[in-house]
């Protein structure tokens, strides 16, 4: 059942609608209606701190020049594109050197089965290339190299012999 009755509170009438005890009212009194006000500016951002202009009457936004800031980023941008251009380059390099030392290797004459991890020697003789476990100090022939297999079942280069330029080996020229 709906009762309706007329109050008068701080000078606005409200209306009481009252349902099973529940009270609802129309109209709010002056002093809800100030506190909803409050929360709503609580909840709005100040104008002082919007980034764009909020009024007619506010400043322009004047643009700054940004010709500095795109020149040191391009610059700086360029300069690390560059550095890893440049590591890429090397480790391309070295990863072609790799191949190549293996390559040799493989090719070459092979009369014996390496073991993982042992130290091999790597010589050119009459015009051929051999691996050999015996060491440059006791053989005469021209050492190449000494390498090393890994696990991998790849030849990792311990070192070179004494004048062996690696990029006359693998037929690469300069340039």
């Amino acid at each position: 059942m709906i009762s309706m009755s007329r109050e008068v509170r701080k000078g606005l009438p409200v209306f009481s609608f009252a349902e099973g005890g529940n009270v609802a009212h129309g109209k709010r009194t002056m002093a809800e209606q100030a506190t909803m006000e409050q929360m709503m500016e609580l909840k709005r951002p100040s104008a002082a701190f919007m980034p764009y202009p909020v009024s007619t009457l506010s400043p322009p936004i004047v643009p700054q020049d940004l010709s500095s800031f795109k020149a040191r980023g391009i610059s700086e941008v360029e300069r690390e594109l560059q550095q890893k251009l440049a590591e890429i380059r090397e480790e391309y390099l070295r990863t072609i050197d790799h191949y190549n030392w293996n390559k040799l290797v493989y090719e070459a004459e092979i009369r014996f089965e390496p073991i993982v991890g042992g130290v091999y020697h790597l010589y050119e003789m009459r015009g051929k290339r051999a691996l050999s476990m015996i060491s440059p100090e006791q053989w005469p022939h021209r050492h190449l190299a000494s390498l090393r297999l890994n696990v991998d079942r790849q030849w990792q280069v311990v070192s070179t012999g004494e004048g062996v330029e690696p990029r006359e080996l693998f037929g690469v020229r300069n340039g």
